[in-house]
């Protein structure tokens, strides 16, 4: 009887903790789809706006008027661009020192 109830116990650990993974990836695999597409025509425009809006924010000077968590939230939006350019430039030269010319 002790062993039924042991070996009843693992296997619902068991489950649910496979429930828990299934369902993290589940979560990311929704993000993924969401969040991984190529830009649509329509999101073009948009696109472009916000690009003139940033260049007329840099010469207004009305940067300056962000709250901290804003300007923190940018600059790491741009550390992540910029992780990213080296990240493709790494891969295109197929290493990390140099390019084979």
């Amino acid at each position: 009887m002790a062993q039924f109830i042991r070996n009843l116990v693992e296997k619902t650990l068991a489950l649910v903790n496979a429930a828990v993974t299934y369902s993290k990836l589940a979560t990311f695999w929704y993000y993924a789809k969401v969040e991984l597409i190529p830009p649509t025509p329509a999101k073009v425009p948009r696109a472009i706006q916000s690009l003139k809006e940033i260049v007329s924010s840099a010469l207004t000077g009305s940067f300056k008027q962000l709250t901290v968590k804003e300007a923190v939230l940018n600059g790491l939006v741009a550390t992540e661009v910029l992780m990213w350019f080296y990240v493709g430039e790494i891969i295109g030269k197929c290493g990390v020192i140099g390019y084979d010319v």
